[in-house]
């Protein structure tokens, strides 16, 4: 009988999987909002939009009162206080922090393309740390290290590794080439409130979950001081024993792309539900070029999920295969996108009519296309009540029925927001979309 590896939690197991190199099943219940697994980044990197804001070490963000502080080495680097800069000095920088700007300056560095020189600093953190073990470059069984290394590479393996920082002791070209080839396909993006911050290496998460685009369970982050970075894997429904766990590798509303960049870059494609059906449907319509014909699209999808303006306390279940034939054009990437910009765009210029029926639109877009309790779904829901407070405190011709009608759907969206929100949790920086629902609620109850 093989023997679990030590850093498989009691709670799941690895499996036989028939296509892929195995699969990660619950071995108890998982109930919504539930912990699956706790686990550090390995290396990780801020944004270059990040750096400066944000401390290089822990990712927290700067605050008025205690401004970040420069590495007095390579001036490159920012940390909150000398406990982040000694926690991430032994941790790596110890290595880079010397040849760090003559790297940034090289020819080898200048010549890559923007998303290979963040590949190049990460993978430069990567090796550095594997640099300060006891035997440098070395891995032993069940190590971080050794984890990652037996992650399945790239597909492609005729793409070579960025130049990296000079580190001495020197890895070797192999370890260099091996180490690389496991990155673009394995690697995460850091997110605090759902916004992109940073990128990182988490062996363990990447070795245990598939991919789904009807994903079961979610990451989040937690940042601490003088801490690396840690994901939480959360459970978004019921899990039974013996189900398999899976994460999105990418975003599910990629409705058109995600087949081919899941072949691309993971060399494999998806067979859930949602493939399927969207195998079988081929190439998708072209939406209407008519503002009529739009108008009349919106009602219908709106109609079809079973949502309108005064929706109950709870959100319908529709799943993307259900959709009709004459709807299959909302599918599109660029309806969506279309949406999305309308509601902004309207919300923040006081165009609420048009607010309220695109973000309708769209939540019913988001109901079809992502899973249940999809944080997604939670932080549109957040907007929408947003939006439907904005209408009762900025317009003056609203009659006593009109008002009370827009708080109470504030309200409804509010409720539906925390329910989706609270099973994901708060992650990230301090505040966020938790705290704006009980800043709102506190106004609607105020305002009543």
């Amino acid at each position: 009988m093989t023997q679990t590896p030590s850093w498989v939690p009691d709670s799941v197991e690895l499996v036989p999987h028939p296509s892929a190199r195995d699969k990660c099943i619950a071995k108890t219940q998982f109930r919504p909002g539930s912990p699956i697994l706790s686990t550090y980044a390995f290396a990780a990197i801020l944004l270059d939009s990040e750096k400066g804001r944000r401390c290089d070490a822990c990712f927290r963000i700067a605050s008025h009162k205690t401004p970040l502080k420069r590495c007095s080495g390579c001036g490159s680097y920012w940390y909150c206080d000398a406990q982040c800069q000694a926690f991430q000095w032994r941790t790596h920088h110890k290595r880079i922090c010397k040849g760090y700007n003559s790297h940034l300056s090289s020819p080898g560095y200048q010549a890559l393309l923007e998303h290979q020189k963040l590949d190049s600093i990460l993978l430069s953190h990567t090796l550095a740390q594997m640099s300060l073990s006891p035997d440098p470059y070395s891995f032993e069984d069940s190590s971080p290290v050794s984890v990652l290394m037996s992650l399945l590479p790239y597909p492609d393996d005729s793409i070579a590794a960025p130049a990296i920082c000079p580190i001495t002791p020197s890895p070797s070209d192999q370890l260099v080439s091996r180490l690389y080839a496991r990155f673009g396909n394995n690697n995460f993006a850091i997110h605090s409130h759902l916004t992109t911050i940073g990128h990182g290496v988490f062996p363990i998460s990447s070795r245990l979950f598939n991919h789904s685009c009807v994903p079961n369970a979610a990451v989040k982050y937690t940042l601490s001081p003088a801490q690396s970075i840690k994901m939480e894997v959360v459970a978004l429904r019921d899990i039974l024993p013996g189900e398999e766990i899976c994460l999105p590798y990418l975003d599910p509303a990629l409705l058109e792309s995600r087949e081919q960049i899941l072949e691309i870059s993971y060399g494999f494609k998806c067979n859930c539900s949602s493939s399927l059906f969207l195998r079988s449907v081929g190439r998708l319509p072209e939406l209407p070029t008519s503002p009529s014909e739009m108008s009349l699209l919106a009602r219908q999808l709106r109609e079809f999920v079973g949502l309108s303006f005064g929706t109950g306390s709870t959100l319908p279940d529709k799943p993307l295969e259900t959709i009709p034939p004459s709807l299959y054009c909302v599918l599109r990437e660029s309806y969506m996108g279309s949406l999305s910009e309308t509601f902004s765009e309207a919300s923040h210029e006081g165009q609420y009519d048009l607010a309220i029926e695109s973000g309708m639109t769209l939540l019913s877009l988001y109901v079809l296309v992502y899973p249940i309790n999809y944080p997604q779904i939670g932080m549109h829901l957040l907007e929408l009540a947003k939006t439907a407070w904005n209408v009762v405190i900025a317009s003056a011709e609203l009659n006593g029925g009109q008002e009370e009608s827009l708080k109470e759907q504030a309200s409804i969206f509010l409720t539906l927001a925390r329910q989706v929100l609270t099973i994901f949790g708060p992650e990230g920086d301090d505040g966020g979309p938790l705290q704006e629902i009980v800043i709102l609620e506190g106004l609607l109850s105020d305002g009543s």
